[in-house]
């Protein structure tokens, strides 16, 4: 069995490296970080003119037409490259719900405005620093119109749309003790919606407070009630998303403590002679490839709807989130004193890898649903 990425895959990947290389490098997630813009507006034209937002979409709502392995080799350059832009909330999250979900109408609405990157979307669950869970999600929409706060929300400021986990009123049928979720489509440019920024570690991916006041909202797909499955589903597949996202950041961090340890001499030495600075090296690449071969395997589960796509998801993000933090952290390491500075890139990384361990839920919460999947696999 091929796990590898076909030719026509390692081209793309090839070219966002190239352009990210050219468009993106550090000195612009500086930038961003230090000026709290949004987002860095002409990276994100970029990868919209390349057609990258559009790579996952139907051709018939504007995409290309693509599917998840390819981008699956874009979220793994944009996670090397520590990436300042929305596409993970635009395009893993908001894109996807609307795609797997929507009816034919919202499709049509929302999805050509997405690919062709006229608007930013976004995906809003939490509500505070617990997970969120059908027993707590306390938004909600009653009438056509909704009420409550979501926070932290991933580019909320700079998005037009947002997919909202909502209490939609009444238990859940399926499960005693849960409230019915839904996912409701709100445009955020529309009366009743405002946004406050949170302060988060990583002020490169700007993080809002989204308020809503009898917001105009409707429910995602035909059918409410069915939310917190359809939730669940589109985080499995941002999972692994982001377990790539993840890998390239890893890369990238090996790659930054490696050439820093080649180049920094000590006692007459290169620092990367000495055993410590070895087996630092040598455990981020251990870490790095375990990473790799989890994400390959939620690759192909979300490639093809496969039955394990669950367990392999949360596979992948524990795999991603304990290699790239660990990376990172090695790396400020490995550069010594000097890798705690300001003026040091070490930081980028390690800002991104703590932001993107709580991305779409933290390790603790990815470890038990895989351990509560093969209990129950183990049971049948």
């Amino acid at each position: 069995m091929n796990f590898d990425f076909s030719d026509d895959q390692k081209l793309l990947k090839e070219q966002v490296r190239k352009f990210l290389a050219d468009k993106c490098p550090m000195t612009v997630t500086r930038r961003v970080l230090e000026k709290e813009e949004p987002y860095a507006a002409e990276v994100w034209k970029g990868l919209v003119e390349m057609g990258l937002t559009g790579t996952a979409i139907p051709e018939e709502f504007g995409g290309l037409g693509l599917g998840a392995l390819e981008l699956c080799v874009i979220a793994e350059e944009l996670g090397r490259a520590a990436a300042p832009v929305p596409f993970s909330s635009s395009i893993y999250l908001a894109a996807e719900a609307i795609k797997l979900f929507g009816t034919k109408k919202q499709k049509e609405t929302w999805l050509p405005k997405l690919a062709s990157g006229e608007i930013i979307g976004t995906l809003a669950v939490s509500e505070g620093t617990h997970a969120a869970h059908p027993r707590n999600i306390a938004v909600k929409l009653a009438g056509g119109k909704l009420n409550g706060v979501k926070q932290p929300v991933a580019d909320g400021g700079a998005a037009s749309v947002a997919i909202v986990a909502v209490n939609t009123g009444g238990p859940n049928k399926s499960k005693e003790g849960e409230q019915a979720v839904s996912l409701a489509i709100v445009d955020l440019k529309a009366a009743g919606v405002s946004a406050e920024p949170v302060r988060t570690l990583d002020p490169s991916r700007q993080h809002v407070t989204l308020s809503f006041k009898d917001a105009p909202a409707e429910i995602l797909g035909d059918k409410a009630g069915e939310g917190w499955s359809q939730l669940s589903r589109v985080l499995d597949g941002a999972a692994v998303l982001f377990a790539f996202e993840q890998v390239g950041g890893t890369e990238a961090a090996l790659e930054m403590a490696r050439g820093y340890a080649l180049e920094r001499y000590a006692f007459g030495r290169q620092i990367g002679s000495y055993q410590a600075i070895k087996h630092k090296l040598a455990d981020i690449y251990v870490k790095k490839e375990l990473a790799k071969s989890n994400a390959y395997f939620g690759a192909m589960m979300l490639n093809d709807e496969g039955a394990e796509l669950t367990e392999a998801a949360a596979a992948s993000r524990i795999a991603g989130t304990d290699a790239y933090v660990f990376a990172a952290q090695e790396n400020v390491q490995t550069h010594g004193g000097i890798g705690y500075t300001w003026e040091s890139d070490c930081q980028f990384h390690y800002r991104r890898a703590k932001l993107l361990a709580l991305a779409v839920g933290a390790a603790i919460q990815w470890k038990e649903k895989l351990v509560s999947r093969l209990e129950a696999k183990n049971a049948a």
